[in-house]
Formats: structure tokens, sequence, C-alpha cells
């Protein structure tokens, strides 16, 4: 799939690719990469909301290049994956919980897995209140009737850079 591909084509009709079978909406989403001070450093593309988010980060970043070198990456479980394929040592994901089966009856982490794991969550709040800082203006919350796509783009844009205006 091509990057392209995923950006929002305002001709396009979100029925069947934004519907989540979750929320029973059409949802959109984005790629948000943000600091230690809260602050929105990138933003990608508007993709329907059933895309993956580890296929937008492919996407977006081609695997395989130095995109991650030099800074500190703290991933989700969404991103599952992304430290064998990028290569770097600065991805930083969280223990995902073994699963049930006969040989293993009582699958859990290991106390070092389980203080790795919040420590990753301690970081990733600060990431989650960004994303949270820019659904703060309404607009990304709200339904959006205006037909004209690009507007959607403006919408994240706006609320990101008024976002980090605020915490500045």
């Amino acid at each position: 799939m091509a990057w392209r591909s995923l950006a929002f084509d305002p001709k396009m009709k979100l029925n069947r690719k934004s519907v989540t079978a979750e929320k029973k909406r059409h949802t959109l989403k984005s790629l948000v990469i943000s600091d230690f001070n809260r602050r929105i450093l990138f933003l990608c593309c508007i993709v329907a909301g059933s895309v993956h988010d580890y296929t937008l980060m492919k996407d977006v970043f081609t695997p395989g290049s130095a995109w991650f070198e030099k800074v500190g990456l703290w991933l989700d479980l969404g991103f599952l994956g992304a430290d064998k394929d990028y290569q770097s040592t600065q991805i930083y994901l969280p223990h995902k919980k073994p699963r049930k089966s006969k040989k293993n009856p009582n699958p859990t982490l290991t106390p070092e897995q389980k203080k790795q794991n919040r420590k990753q969550a301690a970081t990733r709040v600060i990431v989650e209140h960004a994303i949270g800082g820019m659904k703060f203006f309404h607009c990304l919350m709200h339904r959006i009737r205006n037909h004209l796509g690009h507007f959607v783009d403006y919408f994240f844009s706006l609320s990101a850079g008024l976002w980090n205006y605020k915490i500045s």
C-alpha cells in the first residue's frame, strides 16, 4: 500500500474503510509524534480509522531506513514489531502478556517486565496527554458536516498548532 493512497481524498467516500466495528462511526486517525514537553512535533496524513497504526507508520516511515537512530521512540503495543523492522536500539515497546496454553495455563509477566511496562506507561502518558490536548479543541471531537475534504486536514493541523501555542 503506497503512502499516497492513505492520504485523505475528498472525493473518497468514508463509508466502509473508515467505519470501526467498536464505535460504529466514521472515524479518522493520524500518526502523532510528541516530545516530553507535550509538544506535537509531527502530524502525518489523515486516514480512515480502520487503518492499523503500525501499517500507517510503515507507509510514512519506510522500514530499513535510519529514521529513529538518534531519538528515542516510546510506542504502545499497536506498533508491535517496530523494533525489528527499524533496526534501532532507541525504540521502546512494552512487554506483551504471553498467550494462555496447555503448558502455560496462567500466563503472567515477570516482575521485571511489569516494572518496565510501568516505566513505559509513565512515559507514554505524556504522548496521550498531547493527543488529548489536541482534542481539547472540539472540532476534532464532533461530527464534521462540511463536505469539503481538505477542511479535515486543516482541523487536525490547526488543533495541533493551537495546542503547541497553548502550552508554550
